[in-house]
């Protein structure tokens, strides 16, 4: 199966990003696989990928790509459309996380969080966008979090980028549609990842240490390990949503997608009621809902 659409992913050294670019490179996708530092700490990883790419002879090409630099996102997008021509989706999939009492996070260790999480996904998107207006196609699949949508104490920096990330794929939304480009967020549940094993941690001890007492990461970590060590549910998981979203036609795609078994059993209404807000919300300014379109969210169990 070959065909000739060209996808970028962010944070593809390993996780969620790793397994879409080799799920897509197989399906017979153009995938450039973005991660940063490729010539020291994600050296692995890249000629991994490169090892991989030529023993099946796909079309799957190693992009340094740092997602929190502007110069780096400036230079590795237009290599891409250089290379192929042009962008037909982008999987903003690069993340950090975070694990500790909010108050200890200094304003620096946010912005590190959001740089990654946030404002990466404003840098691609802005780089890929003029490409896929003059196509007048193009789809944006956002990775945020069950954690974008309800939050678990010590995680503040993680959940605050992430709901950020959801409002900026749901304004993306309204405003990209006429022109034929999508953006849709996924959700997944509790996968094991690396983005948690690698944690930021706050740096004012100080503070943290004034918590004495009071203070619960270690049991909520435990409790989210424990879930993690008893789930059968594969990371694969996710990459087959984004499969499926890409193998969706436009206009069919819902805005947001749960994957796995409890997150769908969660948040499947919260984000049921969500989508009818957003009807109401385009109604009230007077929008044409066949234009800004009201698919409902769908669950992947």
């Amino acid at each position: 199966m070959s065909n000739n659409q060209v996808i970028l992913i962010t944070g593809t050294s390993s996780g969620f990003g790793r397994l879409a670019a080799e799920t897509l490179a197989r399906r017979g996708y153009r995938v450039f696989a973005g991660m940063r530092n490729v010539a020291d700490r994600n050296a692995k990883a890249a000629e991994e990928l490169g090892t991989l790419a030529q023993r099946e002879n796909l079309r799957l090409e190693v992009l340094e790509l740092d997602v929190s630099s502007d110069a780096s996102v400036e230079s590795a997008v237009p290599q891409v459309l250089a290379t192929a021509g042009r962008i037909d989706t982008v999987i903003n999939n690069a993340g950090v996380a975070s694990n500790g009492i909010t108050e200890a996070f200094s304003v620096s260790e946010f912005e590190r969080v959001f740089a990654t999480n946030f404002f990466g996904a404003v840098r691609v998107n802005r780089a890929a966008l003029p490409a896929m207006r003059r196509q007048r196609s193009g789809l944006l699949i956002h990775v945020s979090s069950g954690l974008g949508r309800i939050v678990i104490p010590y995680s503040a920096p993680y959940c605050s980028s992430k709901f950020a990330m959801e409002a900026l794929a749901d304004c993306y939304r309204f405003e990209l549609y006429p022109l034929g480009i999508d953006s849709v967020v996924v959700e997944p549940g509790a996968f094991r990842s690396a983005v948690f094993d690698n944690a930021l941690r706050p740096s004012d001890t100080a503070r943290a240490n004034e918590y004495e007492g009071f203070e619960f990461t270690e049991r909520i970590n435990a409790t989210f390990a424990a879930t993690l060590e008893s789930s059968e549910e594969s990371p694969q998981e996710v990459a087959d949503v984004f499969v499926q979203l890409i193998e969706t036609p436009f206009g069919e795609r819902p805005l947001r997608t749960l994957v796995g078994a409890g997150v769908k059993k969660a948040l499947e209404g919260y984000n049921q009621i969500a989508e009818a807000l957003r009807t109401g919300i385009a109604g009230w300014l007077g929008l044409d809902t066949t234009t800004f379109p009201n698919t409902a969210a769908k669950s992947q169990a």
